[in-house]
């Protein structure tokens, strides 16, 4: 017995090359285990010699699996589900779930319903982790994500829209009562266009204000639609944002919607979960409980 586990290839060749088998990537298999590109490529080239075998067929700028390859990386990919399942089982932790979130669906939608999701659910323990890199779920010990873009988002996932994008132009009542309403006036003159990363005011305006030139305005660029919808509750400027996003401010008087237009991006948020997970039947409660946040909308 003591041979055969002797035979086999090392715990670290083995987890490199199966995050390779999931990115066809170096590099983002790298960024996921946190070691160096050139690591993971020695590793995989030992692994494929130790086996006598190619795992991986190299292209200019991707990698393959060789049939071999899609045989094992199914294999081990199991056997390291096995191994956590096994450690969990061995060693059981608070019941704690990670949900991953971008910053502004966190600040913007989810913190303001989650006092009604902890009164129900006082069992779980949330942890979120509001980034804008793309969290992994093994490596980052992420149990359920609400991703922004388009599927498909990778294999052996569970996706559930949770709704479509749909940006809305607003401002604060103090801009429009100083520099007056763009749709009223026809233009941007004295007002600031706050953008955000996706720099969506082109298409939204070619909608809204087809006539109006882009260079009448001042430009404000943020990272996160958050900050630009702070910046508009400031009054800073006119701001782009998810409709749910803003719909608060709007109810409270902080912010008003400028247009009836509504900018339809193609892109939207979804739940996202692997098929095989911890916690099944709590990540289960907790997908319920986001899709009945759907409608109706606070403030709509």
């Amino acid at each position: 017995m003591t041979d055969a586990i002797g035979r086999l290839p090392s715990l670290n060749a083995l987890r490199a090359f199966e995050a390779a088998s999931r990115h066809l990537n170096f590099r983002l298999a790298a960024e996921e285990l946190g070691v160096t590109q050139g690591a993971v490529a020695q590793q995989v080239r030992g692994l494929e010699a130790e086996l006598g075998m190619k795992l991986f067929t190299r292209h200019p700028r991707a990698l393959s699996l060789t049939e071999n390859g899609r045989r094992y990386a199914g294999g081990v990919r199991r056997a390291f589900e096995m191994l956590t399942e096994a450690t969990q089982a061995l060693r059981p932790e608070p019941l704690r779930l990670t949900i991953s979130v971008t910053p502004t669906f966190a600040s913007k939608w989810l913190i303001p319903r989650l006092p009604a999701f902890l009164e129900t659910h006082p069992d779980i323990d949330l942890r979120i982790l509001a980034t804008d890199r793309l969290s992994h779920f093994h490596a980052d010990a992420v149990d359920l994500a609400v991703r922004y873009g388009r599927p498909p988002f990778g294999g052996g996932l569970v996706v559930e829209p949770l709704f479509e994008e749909v940006q809305i132009a607003v401002a604060s009542p103090s801009v429009i009562a100083n520099a007056g309403h763009p749709g009223k006036t026809g233009d941007l003159r004295g007002h600031a266009l706050l953008h955000d990363a996706h720099n969506a005011w082109p298409q939204f305006l070619e909608l809204a204000l087809p006539k109006a030139p882009l260079s009448a305005a001042k430009n404000v660029r943020f990272n996160q639609t958050a900050l630009a919808v702070d910046a508009a509750v400031a009054g800073q400027g006119l701001a782009l944002a998810h409709r749910d996003f803003v719909a608060t401010e709007i109810a409270a008087g902080r912010l008003v919607r400028l247009f009836d237009t509504e900018l339809r991006t193609g892109a939207g948020f979804y739940i996202v979960y692997p098929r095989r997970t911890r916690h099944a039947t709590q990540i289960a409660d907790v997908h319920e409980w986001l899709v009945k946040q759907r409608w109706p909308s606070p403030g709509r």
